[in-house]
């Protein structure tokens, strides 16, 4: 028995992206529903509020080719596997960076945080803050994109933000797992030049721990490994995203965000200026893509790895100047001590 188009219509008016995408491969007919740009526009707002912003339906058509590309490019995680043991290279020619690579303007930033099925906080940032198209030595200072205005009593003022009540706040492993499993971020860059887009963002936090010396406070990061090939002397960089939230100490708990960052570290934590990281951005909207979970967390586990061996290959270098400093120094006092003694015995 055949459905109509009306029935399959209200069916996968129903489902989301991923399933959306499934039922395109059942059947001819279902394949006609599950290719309209109402469907997939209708499961890019239930994913990412934030598209629901009438200037950003309208970039999404005009420039990214429709919501159907959007989330083909957008659900994916951002990877790259090729970290080598080897993090700096000295070899490496590093490109010349052409001045209009990449201008703050080209960018939109797109961030959505959920809690269980609950929207928490939702913006559209169009250009990328407190950064500037001019050159000197503003481009290379410190990167770092802020989403959030903060004032001193830690309440929201800027973006959409609600109270959304997590139960009971204990300080045991259980209400931490329930904490971090439910926890989800979405980060979305656009690029109007090239018309590219991804979400940085690892989606499940990556790590977290409580903001000492307040219980309520947790700081919670996601993000991915990006590659700096030809733009740094390292092989990867961290896109970090920072969320930092506030948990009500009641009976009926409720969870506010307090502090929205993106940054760029590399292998020895350091913050990438703003002209090196623009450039980052942007060949970032082209790495390869997974949809598994595991492999993003796999890439992060195993930068880290290499970040350790790089630390520990610096500390052992140092102590070895540190040791040959310290040799010379003992030579020199023997050699001086020596020179004194045959003086003495000259004179004497």
């Amino acid at each position: 028995m055949m459905l109509n188009s009306d029935v399959i219509s209200d069916i996968l008016d129903r489902v989301d992206g991923t399933t959306l995408a499934n039922a395109g491969c059942v059947s001819s007919d279902f394949w006609s529903v599950a290719r309209q740009e109402r469907m997939w526009e209708k499961a890019c707002c239930s994913m990412w509020p934030s598209v629901q912003d009438t200037d950003a339906k309208n970039l999404i058509s005009a420039s990214l080719g429709g919501f159907r590309n959007f989330y083909a490019s957008c659900f994916p995680f951002v990877t790259y596997e090729t970290i080598l043991s080897d993090s700096i290279c000295n070899e490496l020619k590093f490109k010349k960076l052409c001045d209009r690579v990449a201008v703050p303007s080209d960018f939109v930033l797109m961030v959505d945080v959920h809690y269980k099925d609950k929207v928490i906080f939702s913006k559209v940032v169009w250009g990328i803050p407190a950064c500037g198209d001019s050159k000197g030595w503003f481009c290379n200072c410190p990167f770092r994109i802020d989403i959030i205005n903060v004032d001193e009593d830690h309440n929201v003022t800027d973006g959409v933000s609600t109270n959304v009540p997590v139960g009971t706040l204990k300080k045991d492993e259980e209400f931490w797992g329930r904490f971090m499993e439910n926890i989800k971020l979405s980060w979305i860059v656009i690029n109007r030049r090239t018309g590219k887009a991804a979400n940085l963002s690892s989606r499940s936090p990556l790590s977290g721990k409580r903001d000492w010396p307040s219980d309520n406070d947790f700081v919670i990061c996601f993000g991915s490994i990006l590659p700096v090939h030809e733009i740094l002397r390292c092989k990867a960089v961290l896109c970090k995203l920072v969320m930092k939230c506030r948990v009500s100490d009641s009976d009926d708990s409720s969870l506010k965000v307090t502090e929205l960052r993106m940054v760029l570290e590399d292998m020895i934590g350091a913050h990438v200026n703003k002209r090196d990281s623009l450039v980052i951005l942007e060949r970032a909207l082209a790495c390869t893509r997974t949809v598994i979970y595991n492999q993003t967390l796999e890439c992060y586990h195993k930068y880290l790895s290499e970040q350790i061996k790089l630390r520990e290959a610096k500390m052992k270098s140092e102590d070895c100047l540190d040791t040959l400093s310290i040799l010379s120094g003992i030579v020199a006092f023997a050699s001086f001590w020596s020179f004194v003694f045959r003086l003495s015995a000259a004179i004497f």
